[in-house]
């Protein structure tokens, strides 16, 4: 399946159009708003019991309307998000509200939690790293945790979700045995675990550009430095609304998780803590380096000065000298002497060597 690569404008204009599109229309209008990242949606589900596992590829709505599902907890996974009828199918066929649907649409999304009695609905979103030029991406994911079956929307195949349905397949730990909260858990963690990755990129990157710019800053720099500011504050735009999203799931009170599976909430909700204490460190060494960069410039534009007013002091007096005798005088000292024009001409030499050595021992010259 293609991956579509559309131009940062041309994303843009898109975006325009799709508010555009959107104004007027009554609430829980299917519009989908946002970027087109799969050429066909993929319909994927799996249903499973303690026992036994089924797995399922749905080629359309039509095939996925006729199935009945035999096992009791089921795991309905969508990729691309640029077809309403699909949405509206699955929304008819798990009772979904309007709204929940509207927001899987639209892409732009901020992480959040909503409560809608049979079933909560959150959205988080995905962050990946281009192998080429380490530009970080961000897709969002919506997931919806009911009674018996847990639905994930994503706008295009990440493979992020794989290690979850590895452990289905081969029945490992405890997630056949805990029902479909144990599923949403495993699936939050898979999220928050790639944060880690993004993160450890972003130090790595960090660390390295402070240490150019320690030893010799270049203009591409300062642009780097600004790169790695708004890709933190994407994540940090990310991050710390899930955190709350995750906090909301850990308490006595939610109903949708059993007190099994929130222990392992509690762990997800450390691990998103410690992400956060990451990025803003990462973030604090990155606001530094501004001072650093210009700090640095500063002190290679004094050294460059500082040498260029050595080279001109010592220059100095022979220029002086120089002057001297060049004044239109007809009787002057050292004119008519052989030697004259040699004795001027050490004068400048001791004065020059000695406004050197005395340069040499202040560490002028370095």
């Amino acid at each position: 399946m293609s991956i579509f690569k559309p131009s940062r404008s041309h994303t843009r204009a898109a975006k325009r159009l799709s508010q555009a599109t959107k104004v007027g229309l009554a609430p829980g209008a299917l519009i989908h708003l946002g970027e087109r990242k799969t050429e066909q949606p993929a319909i994927t589900l799996i249903e499973y019991g303690e026992g036994e596992l089924l797995e399922y590829c749905f080629a359309s709505t039509a095939e996925a309307k006729a199935h009945t599902p035999r096992l009791p907890v089921l795991w309905l996974n969508v990729h691309g998000l640029h077809e309403p009828e699909v949405m509206a199918e699955i929304g008819r066929r798990f009772k979904l509200h309007p709204l929940v649907l509207e927001d899987i649409l639209n892409t732009n999304q901020r992480p959040k939690i909503d409560d809608y009695g049979d079933y909560l609905f959150m959205v988080a979103r995905f962050f990946e790293i281009d192998g080429d030029n380490q530009q970080i991406s961000s897709d969002q994911v919506s997931l919806i945790l009911g009674r018996n079956f847990v639905l994930t929307f994503q706008e295009r195949p990440s493979g992020r979700f794989d290690p979850v349905r590895e452990r289905l397949r081969q029945n490992r730990g405890q997630i056949r045995k805990l029902g479909a909260d144990y599923l949403a858990y495993s699936l939050l963690d898979a999220i928050v675990d790639r944060y880690f990755t993004i993160l450890e990129s972003i130090g790595e990157r960090t660390e390295e550009l402070e240490d150019t710019m320690l030893e010799r800053p270049r203009p591409g720099s300062l642009q780097a430095v600004h790169q790695l500011k708004r890709e933190t504050l994407n994540l940090r735009r990310s991050i710390w609304p899930l955190r709350e999203v995750i906090n909301s799931l850990t308490r006595d009170d939610n109903r949708f998780f059993s007190p099994e599976t929130r222990p392992y909430l509690r762990d997800v909700y450390d691990h998103t803590v410690h992400a956060i204490e990451s990025l803003e460190a990462n973030r604090d060494v990155i606001a530094g380096m501004l001072d650093i960069y210009l700090s640095a410039v500063s002190n290679r534009v004094n050294q460059e000065v500082r040498a260029l007013t050595v080279v001109a002091i010592i220059f100095m007096p022979a220029t002086l000298i120089s002057g001297v005798f060049g004044m239109n005088f007809k009787t002057m000292p050292l004119l008519d002497l052989p030697m004259g024009f040699m004795i001027a001409i050490g004068m400048m030499a001791t004065v020059a060597t000695t406004l050197s050595i005395i340069f040499w021992r202040r560490r002028w010259m370095e």
